[in-house]
């Protein structure tokens, strides 16, 4: 993995789910490869020390500021203290409000080192919307909480999953689908393509192809299934080739996800772009919310309440993630040789 320099604020999620521990992991076995991005972690000391005791005890634990980072050090583990969580509220596998608190600090201090060039992405392990919501936060995911905090209106950011050879972004995401169907139209489909297009181009695909899903079955057959589509996916897509964007378009999403040539796909709803991604890739997906201008991914998967403090967390689909922001794929150099 050649980065050239990258560092990632990595916030470690949930303190009460997996993500302190695939945090931890991952760092540990990324410090060992000189090529690789530098890794600080965003979150409580005392809940990165006691995964780092027990899971890493080869590496040093090395407390940075927040405003200014020493020169990365051979298997040392740099993390920002974001005092969030009281001692007692730590308990690995149970849903609480203070943890969604504490999960948010973190995600927003890992933000503000970006902002402040520190870091080239932020990466966050899993939430909860269950722990946040409980703490009186209004969250549905991390693409509106980032646009919150870079002052955008949450629906100017979007979602981008990654997985199994796909890359498809969403209109809208967590939300009833009647709303959803409702909140679709012009401006946010070509705001999607958008922000997708940059995302890609930003990986080095210069001029990426992209697909957009019909709001109704087959597009809308000419009509027959509903004038959607006419009036909304068809200008969406008349608009982006005038701005010299391929565009492939709007077709049914079953025929459509078959064709090669399409960069990144552009889904209406969470389950239109979600099922291809996720049965393809299961938990070994990423996601990216794009549209704010910092580079921002998360894990695929959720925060494994069922195993957490148990030391057995897999850190492989949060390396997938940290691949994709430092390399734009988040297959491994020997898989991508082999498919």
């Amino acid at each position: 993995m050649t980065t050239h320099g990258q560092t990632i604020a990595l916030a470690i999620g949930d303190p009460n789910g997996i993500g302190p521990e695939i945090a931890v992991k991952a760092a540990a076995q990324l410090s060992a490869d000189p090529h690789a991005p530098r890794l600080v972690l965003f979150g409580d000391a005392h809940v990165i020390r006691w995964y780092a005791e027990r899971c890493v005890p080869e590496l040093a634990l090395r407390e940075v500021a927040d405003d200014a980072w020493p020169a990365p050090a051979s298997r040392t583990l740099d993390f920002v203290n974001v005092a969030s969580l009281a001692g007692d509220a730590f308990e690995p596998g149970q849903v609480s409000p203070a943890a969604g608190t504490a999960t948010l600090a973190y995600v927003s201090a890992a933000l503000a080192a970006a902002r402040k060039g520190l870091a080239d992405a932020v990466i966050a392990c899993p939430h909860s919307e269950t722990a946040v919501n409980a703490s009186g936060v209004s969250f549905s995911g991390y693409p509106g909480f980032v646009a919150a905090q870079t002052g955008l209106p949450a629906e100017d950011v979007y979602l981008l999953l990654v997985g199994g050879g796909l890359r498809i972004v969403h209109v809208t995401l967590h939300e009833g689908i009647a709303s959803a169907l409702a909140r679709i139209d012009q401006r946010h489909v070509e705001g999607a393509a958008r922000a997708a297009v940059q995302a890609l181009r930003r990986m080095g695909i210069e001029r990426p192809v992209v697909g957009l899903m019909g709001i109704n079955p087959h597009a809308g057959e000419g009509g027959l299934f509903g004038r959607e589509d006419i009036e909304i996916t068809e200008p969406a897509a008349r608009a982006l080739r005038e701005d010299g964007i391929d565009v492939v378009g709007p077709q049914g999403a079953d025929l459509l996800l078959a064709n090669p040539d399409v960069d990144v796909f552009v889904a209406m709803y969470h389950d239109q772009g979600h099922i291809p991604v996720k049965l393809r890739a299961g938990r070994h997906s990423a996601a990216m919310s794009v549209g704010s201008g910092v580079t921002f991914s998360s894990v695929g998967h959720g925060s494994g309440f069922d195993i957490a403090g148990t030391l057995r967390a897999d850190p492989v689909p949060l390396l997938g993630a940290i691949r994709l922001v430092a390399t734009g794929t988040i297959q491994p150099p020997d898989a991508a040789r082999a498919s």
